[in-house]
């Protein structure tokens, strides 16, 4: 079993949906404000590695936007809880460039050992408003090939999305083992 550190229900869902033998523990971290996902990670598997025994892993993932220079980035999080989808779209409103990706970058450790990253992407565009009702934080303006991240379903949305990419990468990495 792996214990998932993350608040984020949905987050743990799709791990869930992907490695099956996952228990989410809701122990906080510090996130660092860094440059790269990267850095976040790093940062935060070193303290979640100092309070769980056993394998663990976090994931930090973020969206960036072309015409808005990567921004928000890696503080896609406390941009979606100060200004939210709304204030993403009025960011955007009048540009014609609208892609997008979003990033997720997974590190996995055991006792002992030095953390594994796993990264994933997803390339789309910011839809024109919000649409669909599943998901959460910017699934439902995030949109790839005409449909919402909101509209589709998990399975959907587990076989494109960049975390399902870091996890599916992290679940082929664990069975080579």
């Amino acid at each position: 079993m792996i214990y998932f550190v993350t608040g984020n229900r949905g987050k743990f869902e799709e791990a869930k949906g992907v490695l099956g033998d996952v228990e989410q523990r809701n122990l906080g971290y510090t996130e660092i404000q860094a440059d790269t996902l990267e850095e976040v990670a790093a940062f935060g598997i070193k303290e979640v590695t100092e309070k769980l025994t056993g394998p663990v892993m976090i994931e930090d993932a973020g969206l960036f936007i072309d015409a808005l220079r990567g921004f928000p980035g890696v503080y896609s999080a406390y941009v979606f809880d100060t200004i939210g989808n709304e204030g993403i779209l009025r960011l955007l409103d009048g540009a014609q460039d609208r892609r997008a990706v979003f990033r997720s970058v997974l590190a996995y450790a055991e006792p002992g050992t030095e953390p594994i990253f796993f990264s994933g992407e997803l390339a789309g565009e910011i839809a024109s408003g919000p649409r669909g009702s599943g998901g959460f934080g910017y699934d439902p303006i995030f949109e790839v090939g005409g449909k919402t991240i909101a509209e589709m379903n998990l399975a959907e949305k587990n076989s494109i999305s960049h975390r399902g990419a870091s996890i599916h990468a992290l679940r082929e990495w664990l069975s080579t083992r």
